[in-house]
């Protein structure tokens, strides 16, 4: 299962060149993997209701070309390892018009409390959610 999010390229995702700047990707993985959250019902208000935060602890990007002001992008995220103590996340940047691949990126999270807390075992409710993915993936 992949969720698919489509973004226009704007004047605040650029540098003074008209390219976009390293840092709006980041930006936009955070909405692929939230969306893609939502879509597995780990919405962020069920997060916060139950007082827990998914941090990214790494990521990996691997940038193939720069998008440029305007440009249509689709951010392509799904996932990519389920562990007991960590999820992973696939990205994918391209541009709809042409089909280049903009970056290949990878996340992973890990399960902490509002106080910063890092919770050892992924929250049950987060990590069954996510396991009822693979499984339907897998049929």
């Amino acid at each position: 299962m992949k969720h698919d999010y489509k973004i226009k390229v704007y004047y605040s995702d650029t540098d003074s060149y008209g390219v976009v700047w390293h840092g709006a990707y980041v930006k936009w993985l955070e909405v692929g993997r939230v969306e893609f959250a939502n879509l597995c019902g780990v919405s962020i208000e069920k997060l916060e209701n139950k007082n827990v935060g998914l941090p990214v602890v790494e990521m990996n990007i691997r940038y193939k070309r720069s998008a440029k002001l305007f440009d249509e992008l689709i951010i392509e995220t799904s996932l990519e390892e389920l562990r007991n103590t960590r999820i992973s996340f696939a990205h994918k940047i391209s541009d709809t018009n042409t089909n280049q691949l903009i970056l290949n990126a990878t996340t992973t999270v890990v399960a902490i409390d509002k106080q910063g807390k890092l919770i050892k075992k992924m929250p049950e409710y987060i990590y069954d959610n996510f396991k009822k993915v693979i499984e339907n993936a897998r049929l």
